[in-house]
């Protein structure tokens, strides 16, 4: 034991290092505080009935009606207990508070892909220092995209076991990559596992370029085995995640389009629209960020103060001192200014690598001759050339319109994790290559310089001419101009505020330049150190690191600071019901619909926190749903779809008194309603034609592929006396208690979802079908009977099966590695 400890008493260090970053960047989360991430809070608002019944029963439902009048849970929290994943996330969830665990893996993970690339310890804790502390990382975890933060954090380690596994230790590589990648799948982000696979692609072919020149195709095909083998266990440890989330993907905006009038309009026949994928596409000379942070503005959000430009020009306008900066904050409030420039929508900060780490990627470019080189330059071309979206359509349009799954995503601007990932490795083997002593020491200093020459030159460039490369005024710059205009009334005074802006931006700009070529020049005089060896390679090492982290944890500190923290009861209290809120829980029926016009109802989560609601946020909704929404609900909401949907009630602004009312509607279908009369129609054009105008409470609309569920003969003129109610609820399994003298078609304000709802009646399985575009009928035995609507997924239970098995398999799997391991190390 004290041998182990003696080999790898280092690493301890490093990781207890490590975990004494974190806590100190998050110093409030010792205090008890929690960071304030708006999806986190959408995510609470969501989950809001299933996380009611998981304590109430013990184990979460997989469907709830919180949000879009129902959907699957599994996208927005759900269990899998047989996934041995599940617990390894708890683990760290439950050992180090938010967000400490998720930065602690972004440093564990690439600490490990380091040492697995043959880096000596020190270097290799600078590499993951790199890598953890990338701005766009702590920007996530801000906004509170804790699925990607996740999923990035195994992309090192991922990275780490590929490698291994093609340099010939294939058992062990094998073992860290199922592992790994299990861990990266369950962080159920495919958008980000994607762009890591594409990354591994082509690390693959540059492989299967130099097995058969170097005439090893042996060696690669077993390497390649030993990881077919690791990328089957991974994704069978999450077949029952993954199997839902296949099938539930083909229903949503991610699937195919159900109407040919989309189709014609120029929507696409299956996956996002491409307008609205490329709706966050990197600016090509965005890119610069890379070097110079605010060089682009910074984050939209960003805060002029009365020092400003900006606030100079106000004063001079008169405006008393103290109220200037509260004049330019309400001109920034309202969207008239922003330091932002590039072509976003907005943005919450940019991708910054560090200045020194971008000096050693660019002197990596010249000195390394290992093939992963090659590798690193073109999976990292290949990022920036996607993330360029609609700025470079070329290369964009290709991938979106053939490349698998690709139209599946949106944001293409988020691929630039992967060069996120990969600038920091060939910077790190930069530093390598120099200590390795094969190179002469004059060539060294020579390709040192260029370097040296290339960073500081395009610093120097902005620095004293920003203007000659950097416009800074957007794309709507004339827009912002006539929007200035319109607040103060002045044209001349609006062209005054612009001006001032652009020179605000010029500003950020410089101030930043200066900033990297500060740190540039600090990782010149680190190159010369290690070139002459006049400092101990270890002392160059630790300095690296420092300075790195120093660098990059200023840049951080904007994004994500301690004042983003808050108490525990502030975040309580972030969900307290309005007035009309406690009015409506006084309702005691089981269950309704609530539609909120007083906020952007299908794009905010936080009136399901309360209710069940027809609004609600979710980036993967059914496609049937949001077809509806687009159709009935644009122009003018159709009150007739709001009837079916048993929408009860609208919350609405009464502006008169400030404040919210209720508009309480008795025409709402209810639960579950017999219907007369039965319309059939061709296709999905015409069932979305059929509800434009209809009685829903006397007809259906039915789409004539479901006739043979209709027993027409039986099911013939209405029984006035038939009654149907729901008499238990639960989101997964509802109860209903029905009387009728004959056969009757019943419709439900249910949304029809056939990946696993049941219907049973007195205990047997019934035939169900679609009405009304999206909610679900079913043609009931004349008699008083029970029925039951339960939600089975077969994908949900037999997957779970799957990922026992393969969870069992994993650590046996690893148990054997580390068997083999410690028998080579004893002999």
């Amino acid at each position: 034991m004290s041998n182990w400890f003696k080999r790898n008493g280092i690493h301890l260090a490093i990781i207890a290092l490590f975990i004494v970053l974190c806590f100190i960047y998050f110093s409030p989360a010792l205090q008890g505080k929690v960071l304030y991430q708006s999806d986190v809070m959408q995510a609470k608002a969501m989950q809001s009935e299933i996380m009611k019944y998981k304590a109430e029963d013990g184990k979460a439902p997989l469907w709830t009606n919180s949000m879009f009048g129902g959907m699957p849970a599994y996208q927005i929290w759900a269990q899998f207990p047989k996934n041995l994943t599940s617990y390894v996330v708890s683990f760290f969830s439950a050992v180090f508070p938010n967000p400490v665990y998720n930065v602690l893996l972004y440093l564990l993970g690439g600490y490990l892909m380091f040492i697995a690339l043959r880096v000596k310890p020190l270097l290799a804790a600078a590499g993951a220092i790199a890598i953890a502390f990338s701005s766009y990382n702590f920007i996530i975890i801000e906004a509170g995209h804790t699925n990607k933060a996740f999923a990035i954090a195994f992309f090192a380690p991922i990275v780490a076991g590929v490698l291994m596994t093609l340099r010939g230790r294939y058992l062990w590589g094998a073992v860290i990559t199922a592992f790994f990648l299990a861990m990266e799948i369950r962080a159920n982000h495919i958008q980000m596992t994607y762009y890591l696979f594409l990354a591994l692609l082509i690390l693959a072919g540059i492989e299967l370029y130099h097995a058969y020149k170097n005439k090893t195709l042996p060696a690669f095909g077993k390497s390649i085995g030993y990881l077919a083998a690791a990328v089957i266990l991974a994704v069978a440890v999450n077949a029952s995640m993954l199997w839902v989330t296949y099938e539930y993907g083909q229903e949503t905006i991610r699937g195919k389009s159900n109407l040919s009038q989309d189709a014609s309009a120029g929507k696409p026949s299956s996956g996002l629209d491409r307008e609205y994928a490329y709706t966050w596409s990197q600016g090509v000379g965005e890119n610069i960020t890379f070097l110079i942070p605010n060089a682009y503005g910074g984050e939209s959000g960003h805060r002029l103060d009365k020092d400003s430009e900006v606030g100079k020009t106000l004063a001079a306008k008169g405006i008393p001192q103290e109220q200037v900066e509260a004049a330019v904050q309400q001109l920034q409030q309202y969207g008239l200014i922003s330091t932002y420039w590039g072509d976003k929508p907005f943005t919450s900060g940019p991708f910054y690598f560090g200045a020194i780490v971008c000096l050693l990627f660019v002197l990596g470019l010249f000195i390394i001759r290992d093939r992963i080189k090659w590798w690193i330059v073109a999976a990292t071309v290949l990022s920036l050339f996607l993330s360029f979206g609609k700025n470079l359509p070329f290369i964009s349009d290709l991938f979106f319109d053939y490349f698998p799954l690709y139209n599946k995503f949106r944001a293409v601007e988020s691929i630039l994790v992967i060069a996120g990932l990969l600038v920091p490795v060939l910077a790190v083997m930069a530093i390598q290559e120099i200590v390795s002593g094969k190179h002469d020491t004059k060539v060294l200093l020579k390709k040192a310089a260029y370097s040296v020459y290339i960073t500081g030159g395009i610093l120097l460039v902005v620095l004293i001419l920003p203007g000659l490369f950097l416009s800074f005024k957007a794309s709507n710059h004339q827009q912002v101009i006539e929007g200035l205009t319109q607040a103060v009334g002045d044209q001349g005074f609006a062209n005054s505020l612009a001006n001032a802006l652009i020179e605000d931006r010029t500003s950020m700009a410089r101030a930043d330049a200066f900033r990297s070529l500060i740190f540039v020049l600090i990782g010149a005089g680190l190159i010369w150190a290690l070139i002459k060896k006049s400092i101990k390679q270890e002392y160059v090492f630790a300095i690296f690191a420092i300075v790195i982290l120093i660098d990059l944890w200023g840049v951080d500190r904007r994004y994500l600071n301690n004042e983003k923290f808050v108490e525990k009861s502030t975040l309580e209290q972030s969900f307290q019901p309005r007035q009309v809120d406690e009015l409506i829980l006084r309702d005691p029926s089981l269950d309704y619909r609530v539609l909120d016009l007083t906020i952007n109802t299908f794009s905010n989560a936080t009136t399901s926190y309360f209710h069940k609601t027809v609004g609600g946020y979710h980036a993967a909704k059914l496609k049937r749903f949001q077809e509806v929404l687009d159709k009935q609900f644009n122009n003018a909401i159709n009150e007739d779809v709001l009837d079916m949907l048993n929408t009860k009630y609208v919350i609405t602004n009464d502006d008169k008194n400030q404040s919210q009312r209720i508009q309480n509607r008795s025409t709402a279908c209810g639960n579950a309603w017999f219907i007369s009369n039965v319309l059939y129609v061709k296709n999905a054009d015409e069932e979305m034609q059929g509800i434009n105008s209809f009685d829903p409470k006397k007809e259906a609309i039915v789409h004539e592929s479901f006739k043979p569920l209709i027993d027409v003969k039986k099911a013939g003129a209405p029984d006035p006396n038939a009654r149907i109610t729901l008499t238990k609820y639960h989101p997964d399994h509802l109860t209903y208690e029905y009387t009728a003298g004959k056969d009757m078609i019943a419709v439900f304000a249910e949304i029809y979802y056939d990946k696993g709802w049941n219907a049973y009646v007195d205990g047997e399985k019934i035939p169900y079908f679609r009405a009304n575009y999206i909610l679900r009928a079913a043609q009931l035995p004349g008699g008083n009977h029970t029925l039951e609507f339960k939600f089975e997924p077969v994908s949900y239970y037999a997957g779970e099966n799957i990922s026992l098995i393969a969870s069992i398999l994993l650590i046996g799997g690893i148990g054997f590695a580390g068997y083999r391991e410690r028998k080579k190390v004893s002999k």
